[in-house]
């Protein structure tokens, strides 16, 4: 297996030695290298104790040698497909800006400009203050009893939120004191 430390890492801008040091007991930044290089065994206990110094589930740092991360190796121009000079990763959902966690919503019907298929990849914002900004953008907020509004967020007063569901004809829904607020940042389309 090969972690995934130094990546996840990087990823969320943090050093050796601040990852040593969100460590519960803090570690040194020469201990954090040599797990992340592979020098010293990655045990559960480790893996453990890194994962939560990164705020990330723990399986999430490690990989099989056979898995590659999806490369980027063309862009689509006004003149057709050309190649791009030196290939890179793509882009995946966990390395979209913000620092709120990530969440997902299945599309399994069509509605609006959403077909069967889709997963929508949406950041949480839990910072209320924050809400206003994402005005006009498709967000998803808790309800009560377990259940979900999704659409268009279209105003906002105080901690009471309005969105407009997609769809012909959807009423808008009003909803007081949402414990967060997710935006979305990412829509994965199957061809």
């Amino acid at each position: 297996m090969i972690n995934r430390i130094r990546d996840i890492r990087k990823e969320k801008g943090l050093t050796l030695a601040d990852v040593a040091a969100r460590c519960t007991p803090p570690t040194t930044a020469q201990t954090i290298g040599r797990l992340e290089t592979g020098m010293r065994q990655l045990s559960l206990t480790w893996m453990n104790r890194i994962a939560a110094a990164l705020g990330v589930e723990p399986e999430l740092l490690v990989r099989s040698g056979e898995a590659e991360l999806p490369r980027l190796i063309a862009r689509l121009a006004e003149g057709g497909a050309e190649a791009l000079p030196t290939p890179r990763d793509a882009i995946l959902p966990s390395a979209l800006a913000g620092d709120g966690p990530l969440v997902a919503l299945a599309v399994e019907a069509s509605i609006g400009e959403y077909r069967p298929g889709d997963q929508l990849w949406l950041r949480q914002v839990e910072s209320e203050e924050e809400w206003g900004r994402h005005i006009n953008r498709d967000v998803l907020a808790p309800r009560p009893g377990g259940r979900f509004a999704f659409g268009r967020l279209i105003d906002r007063d105080g901690r009471r939120i309005a969105i407009l569901p997609p769809g012909l004809g959807a009423r808008q829904l009003v909803i007081d004191h949402p414990a967060w607020l997710a935006v979305a940042a990412m829509l994965v389309r199957r061809l």
